[in-house]
């Protein structure tokens, strides 16, 4: 062969080697990332072309897809939507799965999990167009829209759990939104929906039941007492020093109780402390325990842990790390720096009815191929046992007493035992403050925990408290859960 040849046949074979080294690149190195780019129309096309799963409460689709007439092929379609938005979160084309379990779920939802695999077998085999998952909830639509409805116009969330398994019976936050606006197959009309939510009052588009944090109020006055309790240096009668004012350590401020007055007795018991959530005493009893042992109660329940796969973007509730005297105070009562979801205080009130033991909260009950075999069932699953059963009996007394004479009775049912607590936010002093109240029910068989917020006071603005403003929708979610 000449020289010109070989030259020839040379560059002919790098060019080979490039050409195959580009495809390789491409259809194998990038084919992930290609597929996953929001600018690949054919995935869209593809997503959108095959059925997928449908989310379903008690048996009824509350998010499904529906065979359309355009180049996309279903739409997707929310019952309801406002009422279940903070569960279902939305998918759509323009902003993809978002914020609910349309993006916690979304593997099984398009089909595309590995739990999958034998129907995506079984679909090429059989030529069957591909279908995703049905997700069934935990949900009860009783409870969610009893919460709902009592929440009415006001800005807040509920969470409703079963303490004996941690299923999640409620999950509702206000204002909600419709997912079929953010559905639709107009990308321009999606795009513009979503800066409109984006813009809302009330930021709907965040869960205030999960991914938003607030101080807890007097609620988190159940973490100090526990930790109290779990000393072994304090019982339910134990007295504690309860002034009109509390001089803070370390600072030249002072403490009141809520209204300016006193709390009946100084001293006074711890159960007579918490029945009318005296904040001096308690703030004094989180002086003598020490930041570490309030921190370590917290983290106990929770505190500081996030609750993986439950939903997306789940925030983590907090206890500071490093708190002076007075701040150390403050936290006791749930002002200062420590925050909480209704969630981690859903789970707290759980904890205490389930005797000392906190299951970790889930969603997803089963998970089902288009053939309706079952792919997953969640079993119940011990997250952590943040007090002893003693401890746990003796906050159900405390907490009995709250709402028979307290600050929560406008949570009492009739012919229902209701253990609750009650808690009114301080935020900033031009800001009305946030009304908190936990519970559950009844108190010798428990079946249901529920934590409320209500923002800045709902209704009542600066007149509110935990024990007028929240304390009646938890009475409501406890009702619709326990009636016949």
């Amino acid at each position: 062969m000449n020289t010109p040849l070989r030259r020839l046949a040379t560059v002919v074979l790098v060019m080979f080697l490039a050409l195959l080294g580009s495809v390789t690149t491409v259809q194998y190195l990038q084919a992930g990332s290609l597929n996953n780019d929001p600018r690949n129309v054919r995935t869209l096309y593809r997503e959108f072309g095959n059925a997928r799963g449908s989310i379903v409460v008690a048996g009824e689709a509350v998010a499904s897809s529906t065979p359309v007439d355009d180049a996309f092929g279903y739409q997707r379609v929310y019952a309801d939507g406002p009422l279940w938005s903070a569960v279902t979160g939305f998918y759509s084309i323009a902003n993809g799965a978002g914020w609910g379990l349309e993006d916690t779920a979304d593997d099984v939802l398009t089909g595309r999990s590995d739990r999958l695999f034998f129907s995506r077998l079984r679909d090429v085999l059989t030529g069957r167009s591909p279908e995703g998952a049905t997700v069934e909830t935990t949900l009860d639509p009783a409870a969610q829209r009893a919460a709902r409805d009592a929440l009415g116009g006001q800005r807040g969330a509920v969470v409703a759990l079963d303490p004996r398994t941690g299923a999640v019976l409620a999950l509702v936050s206000t204002p909600g939104y419709d997912p079929n606006a953010l559905a639709v197959h107009d990308t321009a009309a999606a795009s513009a929906a979503f800066s409109e939510l984006l813009a809302a009052e009330g930021n709907p588009l965040r869960s205030k039941a999960s991914q938003e944090l607030y101080p807890p109020g007097s609620t988190f006055k159940l973490v100090t007492a526990a930790a109290a309790l779990e000393s072994g240096r304090y019982t339910a009668g134990s007295t504690l020093p309860a002034p009109t004012e509390l001089p803070l350590p370390q600072s030249t401020r002072t403490l009141g109780n809520f209204g300016g007055g006193g709390c009946g007795a100084d001293p006074v018991s711890l159960a007579e402390a918490l029945r009318v959530s005296c904040n001096t005493a308690f703030a004094s009893l989180g002086i003598d325990l020490g930041a570490d042992a309030l921190r370590a109660q917290a983290e106990a329940f929770g505190f500081g842990t996030t609750v993986e796969d439950l939903l997306p973007s789940t925030a983590t509730s907090a206890f500071p790390e490093a708190p002076d005297g007075a701040q150390t105070a403050l936290a006791a009562i749930g002002q200062g720096d420590v925050t909480a979801t209704p969630l981690q205080m859903a789970m707290v009130a759980a904890a205490i009815a389930n005797g000392g033991t906190l299951m970790r909260p889930y969603l997803v009950d089963t998970v089902r191929a288009a053939d309706l075999s079952v792919v997953s069932t969640t079993e119940p699953d011990v997250l952590a046992e943040p007090v002893s059963e003693e401890t746990a009996a003796t906050l159900t007394q405390m907490m009995l007493g709250v709402v028979e004479s307290g600050s929560g009775t406008a949570a009492r049912i009739g012919g229902v035992a209701v253990a609750g607590k009650t808690g009114t936010a301080q935020t900033t002093a031009d800001v009305a403050p946030h009304a908190w109240f936990t519970a559950f029910a009844p108190a010798e068989d428990p079946q249901v925990a529920v934590a409320v917020l209500v923002e800045n006071g709902g209704d009542l603005g600066s007149d509110a408290t935990g024990g007028r403003v929240a304390a009646p929708v938890a009475r409501a979610v406890l009702e619709a859960v326990l009636a016949p």
